[in-house]
Formats: C-alpha cells, sequence, structure tokens
C-alpha cells in the first residue's frame, strides 16, 4: 500500500501546519516520495533530512517519522540501515521532547532521555534483524551445502553402483574363465588321458594276433581303462575331489596311480615319501595327484623311458612333488615356462594348476637326460 505516506502527510499539513515554509515542505516531501526506490542511500538520506526539516517546522510531525523508518529498514543493508535508523529515531525524539526545557541540567538530561528512549531501542531492533538475517543466510547456506553434498552423495553413489556392476561382470567372467580352464584341465586328466590310453591298448592289441592270451590282456586292460576314464568324468561333472582321493590319503593315491600306470606301460615306478607327513589342503592334493598323473602321461608318450621316480616332499612350509624319469628329454622352453600352444597343453595345465594355488612348477630336462617336473605348493591356505 504505497499511497498510506501520503495520505499521512495530507493529513499531518492539514490538521497541523499552515504555515506556507510548512506546506512547500510537505510538498517537496511529497515529491520526493515519487522519486525511484532504486536510489536507496540517497532516497532515505533526503526522506530523514525532510522529516526532521518538518519536524523542526512543526514538531506535530514527528507522527510521519513511522514512514521514513518503514522506508529506511526496508531500502537499506547493514551497516548503513542502524545509521539511517538511529538518524530517524533522532527526529522522533527530537519532536517528542519539542516541549522539554533544556535551559537546566534537568531538562537537558530529560532531553536525551528521551532520544536515547527511541535510539537505543529502535537501533538494538536494526541489530537484532541484521543478527536474524544473517542466521536465515547461513541456513540458506547450509541448505545450499546440503543439496551440493545431497548431489555428490548421489553421482558417488550411482559412480559406485556403476563400478560395482563392473567389478561384478569382471567377476563373473573371470569365473567363467577359471571355470573353463578347470573343465579344459578336467577333461585334458581324465577323458583325453583315458582315452590316449585305451588307444594305446588296443593298439598293442592289434600287434598280438598271434598270442590270444597278451591280447586278451590289452583289451582287459583297455576295458578297465575306459571304465576308469568314465567314472573320472562323471566325478568331473559334479567338481568333486579326484577319484583317487575321496578313499585314500595323497601318498597313497600317487602309490596306486603309479602302480596302475605301471602295469598299463610296462615301465617299472618308484614312489617315495620325504619329510614328516602332514595335512594338506584339500585342493593342493587335487592339483598335485593331477600333475603326477599329466607327468606319467607325458612320459608314456613321449619318455620311451625304462623307470620312473616319483618322490612327495613334506617340508616345512610347503609340498612338493618330483616326478622323474631317464627317457630321451627335451630342450625346455625360456623362462622354465612350456609354450600356450595345442601340443603342449598338459604342461600348460600343470602350470595353471600351481599358480592358482600360488605354487611353482618347474621343468628340467635336456636332450637324452631325462626329464624332471618338480611342483611345489603351501600346505596350508
Amino acid at each position: 500500500m504505497r499511497w498510506w505516506p501520503f495520505a499521512l502527510l495530507a493529513v499531518l499539513a492539514v490538521a497541523g501546519a499552515a504555515e506556507p515554509v510548512t506546506q512547500a515542505l510537505c510538498a517537496v516531501t511529497a515529491v520526493w516520495m515519487l522519486q525511484p526506490w532504486w536510489r536507496r542511500g540517497g532516497f532515505v538520506a533526503g526522506l530523514i533530512l525532510l522529516t526532521g526539516a518538518l519536524v523542526v517546522q512543526t514538531p506535530w510531525f514527528g507522527l510521519f517519522t513511522p514512514v521514513a523508518y518503514v522506508r529506511t529498514f526496508q531500502l537499506l543493508r547493514w551497516p548503513w540501515q542502524p545509521v539511517g535508523v538511529g538518524a530517524v529515531a533522532v527526529v522522533a525524539g527530537v519532536a517528542q521532547a519539542s516541549g522539554v526545557d533544556t535551559s537546566t541540567a534537568e531538562g537537558v538530561i530529560a532531553y536525551a532521555a528521551v532520544l536515547a528512549a527511541n535510539v537505543v531501542p529502535l537501533c538494538g531492533f536494526a541489530w537484532f534483524l541484521r543478527q536474524d538475517e544473517r542466521h536465515q543466510a547461513e541456513r540458506e547456506q547450509a541448505l545450499a551445502e546440503a543439496r551440493e553434498a545431497n548431489r555428490r552423495l548421489a553421482a558417488s553413489l550411482a559412480e559406485n553402483a556403476a563400478l560395482h556392476d563392473q567389478l561384478v561382470n569382471q567377476a563373473r567372467d573371470a569365473g567363467i574363465r577359471d571355470e573353463r580352464q578347470r573343465m579344459a584341465r578336467e577333461i585334458h586328466d581324465t577323458l583325453a588321458q583315458g582315452l590316449a590310453g585305451i588307444i594305446s591298448q588296443l593298439r598293442a592289441a592289434t600287434h598280438a594276433d598271434d598270442d590270444p592270451e597278451r591280447r586278451r590282456r590289452h583289451v582287459d586292460a583297455a576295458a578297465a581303462l575306459a571304465g576308469e576314464s568314465l567314472t573320472e568324468a562323471r566325478r568331473s561333472v559334479h567338481a568333486l575331489r579326484p577319484e583317487p582321493l575321496r578313499t585314500a590319503q595323497l601318498i597313497e593315491a600317487l602309490t596306486g596311480v603309479a602302480a596302475r600306470w605301471s602295469a598299463l606301460h610296462g615301465i617299472p615306478v618308484q614312489v617315495s615319501t620325504t619329510g614328516t607327513p602332514r595335512q594338506i589342503r584339500p585342493e593342493a592334493e587335487a592339483a598335485l595327484l593331477r600333475i603326477a598323473q599329466e607327468a606319467l602321461a607325458n612320459v608314456a608318450r613321449h619318455a620311451a623311458a625304462t623307470r620312473v621316480g616319483v618322490t612327495l616332499s613334506f617340508l616345512d612350509t610347503e609340498a612338493a612333488l618330483d616326478v622323474r624319469d631317464d627317457g630321451r628329454g627335451f630342450v625346455v622352453p625360456a623362462e622354465n615356462r612350456p609354450a600356450e600352444n595345442g601340443s603342449g597343453f598338459g604342461l600348460v595345465a600343470m602350470r595353471q594348476r600351481m599358480e592358482e594355488l600360488s605354487g611353482t612348477l618347474r621343468v628340467e630336462s635336456e636332450p637324452g637326460g631325462g626329464t624332471g617336473v618338480s611342483a611345489r605348493v603351501g600346505v596350508s591356505a
């Protein structure tokens, strides 16, 4: 309601002033209040001066000071607001104390008290508004910071969710790769070796036509090997431990595997242990047994050996398996790592088994000097 200051000024002009100077000041004040408010400091200063002039002319115009108060609070900001409010309070105090006799000390004290009674409360109120504005600004800043923190948290949660999905996908892909490698090794260690043995026995049987007993022995060996391979294949499907380890300790399983291999291929195998036997974690037992089987299969296929030694050693923190033969040997690839190609998957599978268990695999050989395969793995997880 912007009209009420003009109405109040008109009422005061009619009711309390007839002098030309006062009427002129009222006109100037009315025109001044029509000025644009964007000139805040100048507008308020002019309004206070005009109000003071009216009060000096006619104290009755002290009733116009609420207009100056309102405009000062509306248009000025800290630190000029309390200055303006104090100036308006002085004008109001002058109007209120116009009848006080200042010729005496008591009058001066009363006059000062009236001024103080106007200035102190209004300046205190301006200070209170300043504190409220400051607290409001702090609350708004805190809310803005909270909104920004929430935005960053939401972005972080979204990023973490994306990273989690990425890690889950990577873990799934890694699991798929590991499972494929495991199945490849299982197939190689069971079906491939079994089929190779069956083929070897059947070929031997075809060359024994003149010896029915020998032919029957080879056929029976092929049949027995086929049964063992079928059992191992079924076991691999269910991801169980190797069949020899289901009912025996590792050294007993190695002895049984070596005995069956020796009977099939007619090559003597000596199995021995060193150190104090202790419990080995199941996955390490399975890996060592598979490596022994693969090493013996390689001897049968490639070495042309006359004897083989299998040694299981129990060290302080490791178990070591050594398979050595006196066969023809070969040149070991650089860095003692078998080449990863189709013809050497058996050695690759051995190395992979040891690496998965943080173990080591070494192959020592030279042409005409036999071959030694050494696997080491920790006895506990």
